[in-house]
């Protein structure tokens, strides 16, 4: 019985190193995507609001900053 479970045959890219640029991209998409959630937190004068979404987003950057800086030393070798 044939695995079901993506090992790189498809994408050309082990699912270690898929996973970590996947969840790079995600930190950065939610960065982005936060933004506009202070945004509008801001014009509704929601600072309770924008205090957790900034918290968010400098957590999701500096998730990202770890994966990319991971992704350096592993592209590299």
């Amino acid at each position: 019985m044939a695995s079901s479970a993506e090992t790189g045959s498809t994408t050309g890219t082990r699912d270690k190193d898929y996973n970590l640029i996947w969840y790079v991209e995600s930190c950065l998409s939610n960065a982005l995507r936060l933004e506009t959630y202070i945004q509008d937190a801001e014009r509704e004068k929601d600072t309770e609001l924008v205090d957790l979404f900034r918290k968010a987003q400098a957590d999701s950057r500096k998730g990202a900053e770890l994966g990319k800086r991971l992704l350096r030393a592993r592209l590299n070798d």
